[in-house]
């Protein structure tokens, strides 16, 4: 009995490689390896520039600057009536620090005057205490030493002005003169102005009978007059 060689014949075709053993490695294709690094660079080039949109949809719109209109200059009858009236930065936020402060202590009193106002205008003491703690002190009247505070209330939804008058004292009490719906909420109220509002707003109608007699200028028996 012969063995049986592993060698090939001479002449036989090569046998293909078993799956699993070494086969020899292909060249790698420069052409394929470049276009897949262009792709990898594309790609990353629109997620920078998808991220960079999103970025400045995000960011806020700058805001244009206004220009600052010139303020016009004040007539001299309403120069007048400012007269004794401070507007100054320094003296306004000093009055105002002490107003919260009495406010937060409890250390204030609702004047008659500004009770009536209250009723006629429809707002309530908390509407004035929100006044004093959130609004913003306009003027200062020295000599009155009394303080103009600008504010708002709601009253059915709707935001109004109200202007309220506080008098401080030196043991730190503050009353509160008078609170008011004004015409103009941007307007300061001069001196003379506040001094005959508390002087007369706060009268009175008073009622007259009127008795049977003749009319000014005609004659008559002293009866009324049937009306047509």
């Amino acid at each position: 009995m012969t063995k049986q060689s592993s060698k090939p014949a001479p002449g036989a075709p090569p046998r293909r490689a078993r799956p699993g053993t070494d086969a020899p490695a292909r060249p790698a294709d420069p052409g394929h390896a470049n276009t897949l690094a262009a792709s990898a660079d594309l790609l990353a080039l629109r997620a920078q520039l998808s991220r960079a949109e999103k970025a400045a949809r995000r960011a806020p719109a700058p805001t244009p600057a206004r220009a600052a209109r010139p303020q016009a200059p004040l007539k001299p009858q309403r120069q007048a009536e400012l007269g004794g009236v401070s507007t100054d930065d320094f003296s306004l936020a000093q009055a105002h620090a002490r107003l919260r402060d009495a406010v937060y202590d409890g250390r204030y009193h609702l004047c008659p005057h500004a009770i009536g106002h209250a009723r006629a205008e429809g707002f309530l003491e908390h509407d004035v205490l929100n006044v004093l703690l959130t609004g913003r002190v306009r003027a200062v009247y020295t000599q009155e030493r009394r303080w103009l505070v600008c504010g708002y209330f709601e009253a059915c939804g709707v935001a109004l002005p109200l202007h309220v008058v506080a008098e401080p004292h030196r043991d730190g009490h503050v009353d509160i003169v008078t609170a008011f719906v004004p015409k103009h909420p941007h307007h300061i109220i001069s001196r003379a102005r506040l001094a005959v509002m508390l002087r007369y707003d706060d009268e009175h109608v008073r009622a007259r009978t009127a008795h049977a007699g003749n009319r000014v200028g005609h004659r008559g028996k002293g009866r009324w007059k049937k009306s047509a």
